[in-house]
């Protein structure tokens, strides 16, 4: 048997079971897979085998399946819309046991990852729901009660931080080091105070703290002098949302990392920002720095790390050296010495506008590497303007007319600019692969313009005591329960608590906000004011009390007097996007030079492929998979195929169209000696394609 945790392609053999025990392959990201039972020849007879049909999905509502599945010691691992883990027959999908972290309250959210591990018998899997990491058997499922607290971890808990309760989810990969738990996360980037991203490790089998990284560094700490002197004491963010890679052999492990809050202003964090929006490398032992390298200073566009780097070897000069690969929202990927941060193909430094809101701190320059290139465009011109037909391009024309253009990191002023990479730009966090057998490295990339804009915040010197509440409610409740109108939900969705008033006593609900109840933490810290605030809003009532905001902890005013109106679609009068085609890519990048073996669009949309236009790429969120069979499997793409290319020429080699789109990472494997791929179909997330349920299998078939 074989354990598919190598980068390196391996000589096929007849093997019974090849298994997928790591997100995205192995502890490197490399998403690679030694198998070769499905090729270029044979692709085009695969067939759906079975389909897993989530029993928390429903119709209407916003979710999405973004789980890379785990396959280890005969089980196949899959998540649900409902965070529930489910064990499956990997040649069946039939139901072999389910756990719901939330207990059957309905809960929703975003489970990209899972950690498996064993040591003998004990086998274990982790994964996060809303503030906690969970620890479960991974052959019965029952939470491991002597991990943590009986087998949940407070995330929220020793972050050297305020000991404000406040949103740390973890949506990406952990990674374990020997006996140590090591674990970023997902935190608020907005203007209302967050928790830091801070990277910690945890004992893997009681969950006792280890060591921990201060993203935003502490006085005394390496990097604090990049912030104004009180930042660590408010600013959230900084976090490796996307996860973490590992080399194990050098016992280092990578991130790549966030933005510091607030995301769009940045007045209140003078100076570069360091460890904000960089890759980092830490001794996976003790936590401590080994490098960093900044992609972006002062951040102000949202363009964080979104994902860890790949780890990969090339050969320059005839020297084989071991590197990361990191990509980014800017279409920009930076290759660097996986023992000493130094870049391989070099960074140029460029001179970049100054922001024009007052009390702004902006970065004279930004790196630029000189290799590779640019994977997707980096500012929008007016010879930028869509050609997909001359009505579309009048439009767009009329349009631009009340909007400010200019190059990349032009910061966001008071005038609408159009962003091009916009914050969902370039690559998102499923990443990239790297295949080793000619270090060719694979990465899909959107190239869709958007607009944003700032605007003064309204000092506010009282607030009536329900509207208080009401942006406790957003700023805290609704990253679980979702918005109180039963709007967009975010993040962790719960049903919203509109109705909450028919269920029980303003005493009840008082109590389970003091105390907690279930998966929800309690909010003892809120200040007693702010308590009756959300009561007061929950239940419509006290209407007529309007306290002052001095000293408030949830008021807009304060130390960000600037506030971002958002990031907006921007499309012609059909939704198509502004900018010229391809709106979406797959490239293949030869990591030995730096240069591009080829790019082909990424996605289509059926109503002009209808009309005889070539496949113009779309919006694309999900990962490749790359095969020793010469494939690429991914989904990603706005129009719910799941797709298989040519790795050597990027050709289209076979589809199949799936009812929702897959934002997802599949997932290849050997069973009983025949190769399965797997992958989500949820649909949803950002682009509000229509949700879906269902998780899809694909076989060759038996003779």
């Amino acid at each position: 048997m074989l354990f598919c945790s190598c980068s390196k392609q391996s000589e096929q053999v007849a093997i019974d079971r090849v298994e997928w025990r790591f997100y995205n392959g192995d502890s490197g990201g490399t998403k690679f897979s030694p198998l070769g039972q499905i090729n270029t020849a044979n692709v085009k007879d695969l067939e759906l085998v079975w389909r897993y049909r989530v029993d928390d999905f429903v119709e209407g509502k916003n979710t999405t399946l973004q789980f890379n599945p785990l396959m280890a010691n005969g089980i196949l691992y899959l998540v649900t819309v409902g965070q529930k883990v489910v064990a499956v027959e990997p040649d069946t999908g039939k139901e072999i046991w389910r756990f719901d972290p939330h207990e059957g309250s309905g809960a929703t959210g975003k489970t990209r990852a899972a950690v498996y591990w064993e040591d003998g018998d004990d086998r274990r899997l982790f994964f996060g729901a809303a503030n906690q990491y969970l620890c479960l058997n991974a052959e019965t499922g029952k939470l491991v009660e002597s991990f943590a607290d009986q087998g949940r971890l407070d995330l929220t808990q020793n972050l050297d931080h305020d000991g404000i309760v406040r949103r740390y989810d973890t949506r990406g990969p952990a990674v374990i080091y020997k006996d140590l738990l090591i674990l970023g996360g997902s935190v608020g980037e907005g203007p209302r105070q967050a928790n830091p991203g801070h990277i910690r490790a945890f004992d893997v089998l009681k969950g006792e703290r280890k060591w921990i990284f201060h993203t935003v560094p502490h006085p005394g700490e390496y990097g604090y002098e990049t912030w104004s002197p009180d930042s660590y004491k408010y600013v959230g963010g900084a976090n490796a949302w996307g996860g973490l890679t590992l080399d194990e052999e050098r016992g280092i492990v990578f991130m790549g990392t966030g933005s510091g809050t607030y995301d769009h202003w940045g007045g209140n964090r003078l100076g570069n920002n360091l460890f904000a929006n960089c890759v980092i490398a830490l001794d996976a032992e003790t936590g401590e720095r080994i490098w960093h390298f900044q992609t972006v200073r002062h951040d102000l566009w949202d363009y964080d790390l979104p994902t860890p780097p790949t780890l990969i070897t090339l050969v320059k000069d005839g020297e084989e050296i071991d590197a990361v690969a990191q990509p980014s929202k800017m279409g920009h990927l930076f290759v660097l010495d996986r023992e000493t941060g130094e870049p391989i193909f070099g960074i140029e430094e460029r001179p970049v506008p100054i922001s024009e809101i007052p009390g702004e701190y902006t970065a004279p320059t930004q790196p630029f590497p000189i290799k590779p290139v640019a994977y997707t465009d980096q500012n929008f011109t007016l010879n930028d303007v869509t050609d997909l037909n001359p009505e579309a391009t009048a439009y767009v024309l009329e349009q631009l007319k009340e909007f400010k253009l200019g190059p990349m990191f032009t910061p966001p002023g008071f005038e609408k600019l159009v962003m091009l990479p916009q914050f969902n730009g370039g690559s998102e966090w499923p990443g990239a692969a790297f295949d080793a057998s000619d270090n060719t490295l694979y990465i899909n990339s959107s190239n869709e313009a958007e607009w944003i804009s700032m605007r003064k915040a309204e000092v506010e010197r009282e607030i009536a005591l329900p509207d208080l509440g009401e942006r406790i409610y957003q700023a805290t409740c609704s990253n679980c329960h979702g918005l109180n109108d039963g709007g967009k939900l975010n993040g962790i969705e719960l049903p919203a608590l509109g109705t909450v008033k028919e269920r029980l006593s303003q005493e009840e609900v008082m109590t389970i906000i003091t105390e907690g109840k279930g998966q929800m933490p309690s909010w003892a810290s809120f200040l007693e004011i702010e308590r009756e605030a959300l009561l007061a809003f929950l239940f419509d009532d006290r209407k007529d009390e309007v306290i002052e905001t001095e000293n408030l902890q949830f008021t807009w005013t304060g130390n960000i007097p600037y506030l971002s109106t958002g990031h907006h679609d921007f499309h012609d009068q059909n939704g198509y996007p502004i900018n010229k085609r391809p709106w979406g890519q797959l490239h293949a990048i030869d990591m030995n030079t730096g240069d591009f073996k080829w790019s082909v669009p990424l996605g289509t949309y059926p109503e002009l492929e209808a009309k005889g236009y070539e496949p113009t790429g779309t919006f694309n969120i999900g990962g490749p998979v790359v095969t020793a069979g010469g494939l690429i499997f991914i989904g990603a793409t706005l129009d719910e195929r799941f797709r298989a290319f040519d790795k050597e020429t990027g050709e289209e080699l076979w589809y199949y169209q799936m009812d929702g789109s897959g934002y997802a990472t599949p997932s290849t494997f050997i069973y009983e000696g025949r190769q399965y791929v797997v992958i989500g179909g949820g649909g949803g997330s950002i682009h509000q394609t229509p949700s879906s349920d269902s998780y899809y299998c694909f076989a060759l078939p038996t003779k």
